[in-house]
């Protein structure tokens, strides 16, 4: 039996939030039953002697360090998983594993989310340019993407591996039809092909998923979207903020600043006590609540660096250095 069932969460009661008040009620019931339900989490709430009857707010919520889903199943209940996503890394490298009992919710979560930031999918003609996430398996980006391009239903709407030729091509055609378009790049291939080629698009959102995945230096993100601006021709670089360990996105519509659908939000910790909180316009490692999460953790420490602004938006500053996450490997299972 699958934990909102058993429960009674249903994911009407997540994706019909529509304030912070019931964002946070249903935040505190999530956390007692991902408490009650999942072993390693409850483990880590022994281990710093949180008692779930005393958490009355987000900030006492203990957030699980993102690098627990590299080595441990991080599930809330006994289904088994439906997909399981993983994430990219090197050769050699311990990669996550996320187990979904209900890819269901998953995809609940990303039409609903990209519905809130962007209207209906049909209005747009989806362009994939994702190559180091096409070449692996188990990526949630793909499925993503690839179920969006499917809801699209525009026959023109699919991936580009290497064949920039090809995609060159298609977003001049559709420009000049004046077709809303949305292409969805890794940060590495979008340039790539405006070195190729240099645009000037009027209907056509631009939208970097971030990554160099070692194929370039890394750039500060004023320098990467002014580059690539001017490279398609547009006002404005659009962001989507997910990983393999959450069902949620956050999105920016330009200059970096992220917006969370409403069964997401952020918290910001202090970088060298995971356990307190900063202010808001203050850097500090990102810890993301995700209620689309249930059936896994909805309340992940990230290693992602970041600020967030007093309006409840988000900007992602960089990386904590793997070598020194300070507060964040409390304790080894």
């Amino acid at each position: 039996m699958s934990l909102q069932k058993k429960v009674l969460i249903t994911a009407s009661d997540i994706f019909t939030i529509s304030s912070q008040k019931q964002f946070e009620k249903t935040a505190l019931k999530v956390f007692r039953l991902q408490h009650e339900n999942n072993k390693v989490y409850r483990d880590f709430c022994d281990f710093l002697n949180v008692n779930p009857q005393q958490v009355k707010s987000l900030q006492q919520i203990p957030f699980l360090p993102i690098q627990f889903f590299k080595s441990h199943d991080v599930v809330s209940n006994t289904d088994p998983a439906q997909v399981t996503f993983t994430s990219s890394g090197t050769t050699g490298m311990i990669t996550s594993r996320h187990l979904v009992t209900d890819v269901s919710l998953y995809e609940e979560s990303y039409r609903k989310g990209f519905s809130q930031f962007y209207g209906n999918i049909e209005d747009y003609v989806v362009l994939a340019l994702l190559p180091s996430y096409l070449e692996r398996d188990g990526s949630s980006l793909i499925y993503m993407v690839e179920d969006l391009i499917k809801l699209s239903n525009q026959p023109e709407s699919g991936f580009y591996l290497h064949n920039h030729g090809e995609l060159t091509q298609k977003l001049l055609e559709l420009e000049e039809r004046g077709q809303n378009v949305i292409l969805i790049g890794v940060t590495y291939a979008l340039l790539d092909l405006i070195e190729k080629h240099q645009f000037d698009l009027h209907n056509t959102i631009i939208m970097e998923t971030g990554g160099m995945k070692g194929k370039r230096k890394e750039m500060i993100r004023e320098e990467l979207h002014e580059i690539l601006c001017k490279g398609f021709g547009v006002s404005a670089i659009h962001s989507e903020y997910g990983m393999t360990e959450l069902l949620a996105q956050a999105y920016s519509l330009g200059e970096g600043v992220f917006e969370c659908p409403s069964w997401m939000n952020i918290l910001v910790r202090d970088p060298e006590d995971a356990l307190t909180y900063v202010k808001d316009g203050k850097t500090g490692g990102i810890n993301v609540i995700d209620l689309a999460n249930i059936n896994s953790c909805s309340f992940i420490a990230t290693q992602d660096l970041g600020k967030k602004n007093p309006n409840n938006s988000f900007e992602v500053l960089g990386r904590f250095d793997n070598s020194d996450i300070r507060g964040c490997n409390l304790m080894v299972l």
